[in-house]
């Protein structure tokens, strides 16, 4: 437990302080930062120089600035990204701490019940594009280092790094090459990552699993040009036919991958009820779960392939022809542990030998971001702790089907940095979709745990050797 006279001091100047995280998170809202190219740049610039100023309005750092990189292997540099730095005292911990300012797309504004760049509260939730994704990420980082200002004063010994990205939603393209231009401003004994979810509104969780991810384009041709439907079905294959066809080679009848090569995970997951999975989806009454095995297990465990796109004559379009070539983008997401490209590898030779017809098949725009499994050490018994303290109930160790591939890339280039990954969203949060929304306490709760986990960072206050 942590010391209660602590604990109680900061959770009380984390409640006065809410109104003040609230309107900052609000504001940023306000601020439309798409990072997408086909979005106005101009306001993830906007969002970042907002960050900043309040990164040095809070008193913490001794330097803010906002950066881009270059986008390897392109003349392109990436979207502006916060970066402010506190020094350690000596013999003091250093940590980093992640989140990032750009958001999704709106899509169809119709399904919004409130203005999307508008922060709307209703039964104790936050609307709009942002708010749990991840902007809220961003204020319970503020609010946390302002907290401890206030209860410990100024001095309080550890060194702190918040890096704050401005393109994770369009895949971290520059992240690789920030890590290396500012290594040393970011080397950290923890890195914090503020950008995944909770088991449910009342329990934090820890994310100890991700999935990897492979993205591709796939163009299938069967014709040297368009034919008449009429005049030449039958007897000719058409793109869509075989395109059809290769496809459904991926899965078996209930909806499991079938893609040997494609490896799956065996860890225990917690009990999960179908009613569940349907009340978190949405998943009406007549559609059934596919796959097989637990629940959690296929989403956290088992690789899954999704269709996410595809280039073809519309339905307004549409005419009796035999179309020679259609293309769809394949989204794979990877069971953690195995090599991302390695799954690329295997659903693509397998595409290759399935091809029906002698269909010609092409491969293209592909992506691979890697999976994450945390390993357990003095961070997450940190996390843990401080975690429960701040909810008021023990974290649950999550795996998320999703995909955060830059996790991997910070791994990698921090080695001997400890990795916590928590939250600020639950279930109900619908990132990336209509509606997205933050549920208010547990934006309270996060705040209050975060500050308690940086105070029992310092080396004095440490079990073992603080090492």
């Amino acid at each position: 437990m942590t010391d209660p006279a602590l604990s109680a001091a900061v959770r009380g100047v984390v409640v006065a302080a809410m109104p003040r995280a609230v309107r900052e998170l609000s504001d940023l809202v306000a601020i439309p930062s798409v990072s997408w190219p086909a979005f106005d740049s101009a306001q993830v610039w906007r969002s970042a120089e907002a960050i900043a100023g309040l990164a040095r309005e809070s008193g913490v750092f001794e330097e803010v600035g906002v950066y881009t990189a270059a986008i390897p292997g392109t003349d392109q540099v990436g979207q502006p990204a916060v970066l402010a730095t506190r020094a350690a005292a000596p013999g003091q911990r250093r940590v980093l701490l992640y989140a990032h300012h750009d958001v999704q797309p709106v899509g169809d504004a119709a399904q919004w019940l409130t203005p999307p760049f508008e922060a709307t509260e209703r039964d104790g939730r936050l609307y709009g594009r942002g708010t749990a994704d991840d902007k809220a990420g961003v204020i319970t980082h503020l609010a946390a280092l302002r907290t401890l200002n206030e209860v410990l004063g100024e001095e309080w010994g550890i060194g702190v790094t918040l890096f704050v990205e401005g393109e994770e939603e369009y895949g971290s393209r520059s992240f690789g090459q920030f890590l290396s231009d500012h290594r040393e401003a970011m080397a950290a004994d923890l890195i914090v990552v503020a950008d995944s979810g909770n088991w449910d509104s009342q329990t934090p969780g820890i994310t100890v699993a991700l999935r990897g991810t492979t993205r591709f384009t796939l163009t299938v041709r069967t014709l040297a040009h368009a034919l008449h439907s009429g005049m030449f079905g039958g007897a000719v294959p058409d793109a869509m036919l075989a395109a059809i066809k290769l496809l459904g080679t991926l899965w078996d009848e209930q909806g499991s991958v079938v893609v040997p090569g494609l490896a799956r995970r065996d860890a225990p997951t917690p009990a999960y009820a179908e009613s569940r999975l349907r009340e978190e989806t949405d998943l009406p009454d007549s559609t059934r779960p596919i796959g097989s095995g637990d629940l959690l297990g296929r989403i956290w465990n088992q690789p899954s392939i999704t269709v996410t796109g595809i280039d073809f004559p519309s339905a307004s379009e549409a005419s009796n022809t035999l179309n020679p070539e259609v293309s769809v983008v394949v989204s794979v997401r990877v069971a953690p542990g195995q090599d991302a490209r390695q799954a690329y590898q295997a659903v693509r030779a397998h595409l290759l030998e399935h091809a029906p017809f002698g269909a010609e098949v092409e491969f293209s725009d592909v992506d691979c971001g890697q999976g994450f499994l945390a390993a357990e050490g003095w961070g997450t018994e940190l996390g843990r702790v401080a975690l429960a303290e701040g909810y008021g109930v023990d974290p649950v160790d999550v795996g998320v089907g999703g995909s955060i591939p830059f996790i991997a890339e910070l791994a990698e280039e921090f080695p001997d940095a400890a990795i916590l990954v928590t939250a600020v969203l639950d279930p109900p949060a619908a990132p990336h979709s209509p509606n997205e929304s933050l549920h208010m306490a547990t934006f309270e709760h996060a705040i209050v745990s975060e500050a308690l986990l940086l105070a029992s960072m310092r080396v004095s206050d440490q079990p073992g050797d603080g090492s």
